[in-house]
C-alpha cells in the first residue's frame, strides 16, 4: 500500500512539474511575440491557472484522503464556497506580506497581486484540496511531526519551499538594479 502512495504521489509531483514547464514553454507557440520575461502577467495567469487546474483534477482522480463518509450536495457546495473564500483571503494575506517585505504599493499592484495569487496556487490550493477548508487539520500537518501521511509530508515540504523560493528568488533583486530587464 505505501508503495503504491508513493508512486501515486511521484506522478503527481511530476505532473505539477510538467505543468509549470508546459506553462513556461507552451504559450510561446500559441501568442505572438510570448516570453516569460517581455510578457510576465500572461505568464503568470497561465501558469496559476495550469497549476490551478491540474491540482483540482489530481485531486479528483487520485482522491489522496478519501472520506468513509458520503457528504450531501449541500456540504460539498457549502465546502467548496469555504475554499474559494479562503483562497481568496490567502491571495490577499500574500500580497499584503509581499507589499511588506518591498514590493510597490500603487505602482506594481498587478503584477504583486498576481504574484500571490500564483504562491497561492502552490501553497493553499494544495491544502485546500488535501486538507479542505479545516483549520485544525492545517495546524496539525504544519506543526512539528504533524503530518500523518505522505501525502501531508509532500504539502509541508511543497508549500514551504514555495514560499521559501519566492523570498530567496527575490533575495538577489536589490544588488543589480541596474540590469535593463529589470526597468
Amino acid at each position: 500500500m505505501r508503495e503504491a502512495e508513493v508512486r501515486r504521489l511521484l506522478a503527481a509531483n511530476l505532473l505539477c512539474a510538467l505543468a509549470i514547464v508546459l506553462a513556461t514553454l507552451g504559450p510561446a507557440f500559441f501568442l505572438d511575440g510570448f516570453s516569460v520575461l517581455g510578457t510576465h502577467l500572461t505568464w503568470l495567469c497561465v501558469c496559476s491557472v495550469c497549476v490551478a487546474t491540474l491540482n483540482i483534477i489530481l485531486h479528483l482522480v487520485l482522491k489522496p484522503n478519501q472520506s468513509p463518509k458520503r457528504r450531501s450536495f449541500g456540504h460539498k457546495i457549502s465546502r467548496f464556497l469555504k475554499c474559494c473564500i479562503y483562497f481568496f483571503m490567502s491571495c490577499i494575506l500574500f500580497h499584503a506580506i509581499i507589499v511588506l517585505y518591498g514590493a510597490p504599493l500603487i505602482e506594481l499592484v498587478t503584477e504583486t497581486f498576481l504574484f500571490a495569487v500564483l504562491l497561492s496556487t502552490y501553497t493553499t490550493l494544495q491544502c485546500l484540496c488535501l486538507l479542505g477548508p479545516n483549520i485544525q487539520a492545517w495546524i496539525r500537518v504544519f506543526s512539528k511531526n504533524g503530518a500523518m501521511s505522505i501525502w501531508e509530508s509532500s504539502l509541508q515540504i511543497t508549500s514551504v519551499c514555495s514560499i521559501l523560493g519566492a523570498w530567496f528568488g527575490a533575495f538577489p533583486i536589490p544588488l543589480d538594479w541596474d540590469r535593463p530587464w529589470q526597468v
